[in-house]
């Protein structure tokens, strides 16, 4: 039995730190996002709209986990991504809450909750999916130039 959060596979998070700790390191407002799959509201992340060339990273933990050439405009309000970065920088749980099923997407690293991904919704992205992932849950690395 461990005293941490596990993945979908019952392993630790690499990044796991107790609870206590996340509460030290982030914002109220990051922890709620993060740490209880909270949602910020739409239209007002500091990515929504941003066309900067770079990478995102987990805000938590630093992980990188999308990059900007991914990133798309859905008008949906908050940063929409066809892709993550590799396949193992996030991992997949689904999401009973809300009364529907969705799948939850979280850092692969900490466990950080970043949003959630959809299919099918008839964007014209390589992969018809869209990472709908919360501003407050990621950090962008503006690329040098």
């Amino acid at each position: 039995m461990s005293d941490g959060p596990q993945r979908p596979d019952g392993t630790l998070y690499p990044h796991a730190k107790p609870e206590d700790q996340w509460r030290k390191e982030l914002t109220a407002a990051e922890y709620h996002v993060l740490r209880e799959a909270g949602t910020e509201p739409p239209y007002v992340g500091e990515y929504t709209d941003t066309t900067t060339s770079g990478v995102y990273s987990c805000r938590a933990c630093g992980s990188e986990l999308f990059t900007s050439d991914t990133k798309f405009d859905s008008h949906c309000g908050w940063p929409s991504f066809y892709s993550p970065l590799a396949k193992e920088s996030v991992v997949y749980l689904e999401d009973r809450s809300m009364g529907s099923v969705r799948t939850e997407v979280r850092c692969a690293a900490c466990g950080g909750h970043l949003g959630h991904v959809f299919e099918g919704e008839g964007y014209a992205t390589p992969t018809d999916l869209r990472f709908c992932i919360n501003s407050i849950s990621v950090r962008l690395e503006p690329k040098e130039s």
